[in-house]
């Protein structure tokens, strides 16, 4: 996916390279959508009167919501064409963001985040076979990797930009502020999507189900859940760290969290590379640098200048891990990739609810340092089930 940056958009007659970048606006709003809490935790648990760890499962719901729906939207869509379903979340992508903005109580603020979740489930699980629809077979990489590029756009501004627009007007305005946003890409999606309609999903249903039966595939599955829970036990929470530790202003705050995510950003362009001269050794080395940045950040975590770098190396690997264990899923499975990446959306969403969750009971419980401890023995045993997945590929084509 990281070839985006050398390549262009090539003319190809039975291509709709204009629903792909409506497809990709999408995806931008949609990842802001989801993580903008990250920057606003402090203010709207303020507003909401509840404490930061209940306002972060705000983050959680989503997910859990995440996960239900990509599992179950294909059955539960039936023979609707896929163009009318997926104008249809974009649709209730906007209703989310109107209903977290107006939300009077913590009741509303989790319903509208409910509704995000389902959006999430929903349009990922539909991605890679809208991409193989849009355009020719030998073009699909190049829109998969189109898409991305609306999520690594939105790692690198959403967190920073929700903290300006919060300090400007407010958490509730941030929301709001997504809102025209999505009237532009239901708007081009509506113009530049051609009809989809539906296709039996019986075979894609069990290979998700078969693919579970692989130790090779389970290994590797169990190692991403647990880089990603170890990630959002702290990066959640991120904020309220900076707060009540580190002590920045809001102002620096924005500053940080944009320069976590420009790092995010450059280490998703540099990670294919990487993974080309040593692709399970970086699966392996990452969550274990993380690690080493956590326990970094414990000790000095009341020390600007040591918070600044050590959080900016951690967005540049965290970032671009995904990446990843993307390419690790048309490595392993080159003839089930859609079936193997509906399953992962499952896994991903499934973990970063449980992450985000556990972090938060801890972050409430028994404190920052308890949260921290908690996401570096996550990544640890996501490190050891890394090994373990490049030994299982080892003897499975041995």
């Amino acid at each position: 996916m990281s070839s985006l940056v050398n390549n262009t958009l090539d003319h190809q007659p039975a291509a709709h390279w204009g629903g792909v970048l409506a497809m990709t606006l999408c995806v931008f709003t949609l990842v802001a959508s989801e993580f903008m809490p990250v920057s606003l935790l402090s203010p709207i648990s303020h507003d909401l009167g509840v404490s930061e760890g209940l306002a972060g499962q705000g983050i959680a719901i989503s997910g859990a919501l995440a996960v239900l729906t990509s599992l179950s939207v294909s059955a539960l869509s039936g023979s609707m064409n896929r163009k009318a379903l997926l104008l249809g979340l974009t649709v209730l992508m906007a209703i989310s963001g109107v209903v977290v903005a107006l939300a009077p109580d913590y009741l509303t603020y989790m319903t509208g985040r409910a509704l995000i979740g389902v959006v999430i489930g929903g349009f990922w699980s539909l991605s890679a076979a809208t991409a193989i629809r849009l355009v020719p077979e030998n073009q699909v990489p190049r829109a998969l990797a189109i898409f991305n590029s609306g999520n690594a756009l939105a790692t690198v501004i959403a967190a920073p930009l929700g903290s300006y627009l919060g300090s400007v007007m407010g958490w509730r305005g941030a929301f709001l502020c997504l809102a025209p946003i999505v009237l532009i890409a239901f708007i081009w999606q509506w113009i530049t999507l051609p009809s989809m309609a539906s296709e039996k999903q019986e075979k894609k249903t069990k290979n998700v189900f078969r693919l579970l039966g692989n130790p090779l595939v389970a290994a590797g599955m169990a190692a991403c859940g647990l880089f990603f829970m170890g990630q959002f036990a702290l990066f959640t929470y991120v904020r309220p760290f900076l707060e009540t530790v580190t002590q920045v202003s809001v102002s620096t705050l924005s500053l940080v969290l944009l320069l976590i995510g420009i790092a995010g950003f450059i280490g998703t362009l540099l990670i294919s590379s990487v993974l080309r001269r040593a692709f399970y050794p970086t699966l392996i080395v990452i969550p274990l640098l993380m690690t080493a940045i956590v326990i970094a950040l414990t000790v000095t975590g009341h020390h600007l200048s040591a918070v600044v770098p050590l959080l900016v190396l951690w967005g540049l690997v965290a970032t671009a891990a995904p990446v990843g264990w993307w390419s690790w899923i048309t490595r392993t499975l080159p003839d089930d990739a859609e079936a193997g990446g509906g399953l992962m959306v499952a896994v991903i969403q499934l973990s970063i609810a449980l992450g985000s969750t556990a972090g938060g009971l801890a972050f409430d419980h028994s404190g920052w340092q308890t949260a921290f401890t908690l996401s570096a023995l996550l990544l640890v045993v996501a490190a050891i089930l890394a090994f373990l997945t490049s030994r299982k590929e080892l003897s499975h084509h041995a």
